[in-house]
């Protein structure tokens, strides 16, 4: 507990950084008042949300003068409790909420360390992050866990070290503005996603975190059922990233000439990547840009590009091989490459510029050999064309 002569000063740092700490609860009576107690330690601006619990906690907040109460019968979901709260620290006047959950696994004593890291980089939401090695973690955790950590930097590109903490402080401006589709335990992915997607940018601080014995631990987690609700979120969220969010960025990126320079000397020049993982990232670029899955190429570029962990960037530049120019000359190269499969029962073609994909329609089985064919020759040479040209120019930036 802080001293006397601290609780003023941190009390103090909370209004006038215009802070609240929000409590959502739903069936935590045994230990939600002791939870208030000690974060009136360190705040007077506190808001509770009863999630319609059935046990006394209706009882049990009547105790409590101090608190704003945000009070509905029937339960809705994490989610929706922490956006009603939202929505009444935004009324209230409040530009920041620190969230706390009320089971007794959050210690009071680090929402200091929120503010100072607040002060630090504002506009920013800070997750509270977990030791996740230490005992008495329970499995289903440390697997959602990992699961959660992968998957936020799939669809952000960032890393976070523990997004499924609800100890967070979130800036309230852009939440405002934001309209939320999800009310149970997936919110706290949807909101911190679709934040990064919105350029705010999410850090992390140590916390302190209490697990009960198994027989006394209280949790509203239903493993099947949540678990597929994240899992169909992130299914969503996923296809957003690979069909919208990358391609918009990238697409901002080419008409930043301040960020394409820093694009291109962070991603061709970066030191920390070897020549040879740049030139395969060309190379499979190049290869997806040809292969016939049109519609598709860049989506599935960019997807095995994450997961291979291979230099995005450069593969999405390479893919775009099959900009509309070069289609009819990637489709004749294509029948040609396809004749040396065909033999006696190959089509003939004549380039011109007129050349499309309804000449597909003429001998598809041509085109899909050949296409193939193309997509790994092209792929492979102008892979080792990279290559060679990063070892003789990569000592020095081009576009300093």
């Amino acid at each position: 507990m802080p001293s006397s002569t601290e609780v003023p000063v941190f009390k103090a740092d909370f209004d006038d950084t215009k802070t609240c700490v929000i409590i959502p609860t739903y069936n935590n009576a045994g230990t939600l008042p002791q939870v208030i107690r000690d974060v009136s330690e360190y705040s007077s601006n506190i808001i509770v949300v009863n999630d319609g619990s059935t046990d006394n906690t209706s009882e049990i907040l009547k105790e409590f003068r101090n608190i704003e109460l945000v009070n509905y019968p029937v339960n809705k979901g994490k989610g929706w409790a922490l956006r009603q709260a939202f929505k009444r620290a935004i009324v209230l006047g409040f530009e920041n909420a620190i969230t706390i959950d009320s089971d007794g696994q959050h210690f009071a004593k680090d929402l200091p360390a929120f503010i100072e890291k607040m002060k630090c980089s504002p506009r920013t939401i800070i997750m509270g992050a977990r030791n996740m090695d230490q005992e008495g973690i329970p499995g289903k955790s440390s697997f959602g866990h990992k699961f959660s950590n992968f998957w936020f930097k799939v669809e952000t590109g960032f890393k976070c070290p523990d997004t499924q903490t609800g100890y967070r402080l979130y800036p309230l401006d852009p939440i405002r503005r934001m309209r939320f589709f999800t009310r149970k335990y997936e919110f706290e992915i949807e909101v911190l996603v679709r934040s990064a997607w919105k350029g705010i940018h999410v850090d992390a601080i140590p916390i302190s975190v209490y697990y009960a014995p198994g027989g006394k631990r209280i949790t509203h987690f239903r493993p099947f059922r949540d678990f597929t609700r994240i899992s169909i979120l992130n299914t969503i969220l996923v296809l957003i990233t690979f069909l919208y969010i990358k391609p918009r960025n990238f697409l901002r990126t080419l008409f930043d000439k301040k960020k394409f320079r820093q694009a291109v000397n962070e991603h061709l020049f970066n030191p920390n990547q070897s020549d040879a993982l740049k030139s395969i990232s060309i190379a499979f670029g190049v290869f997806m840009g040809i292969v016939p899955i049109w519609g598709f190429q860049l989506v599935v570029a960019i997807f095995f590009s994450v997961l291979f962990r291979l230099n995005t960037a450069l593969v999405i530049i390479a893919a775009n091989i099959s900009i509309p120019p070069m289609i009819p000359l990637i489709i004749f190269l294509s029948y040609k490459m396809g004749a040396l499969w065909m033999g006696e029962q190959q089509s003939r073609i004549i380039f011109s510029n007129d050349i499309s994909l309804e000449a597909v329609k003429n001998n598809l089985e041509q085109y899909i050999y050949g296409s193939c064919t193309l997509a790994l020759a092209a792929g492979v040479l102008l892979g080792l064309i990279s290559f060679l040209l990063l070892r003789i120019f990569k000592r020095k930036p081009l576009l300093a």
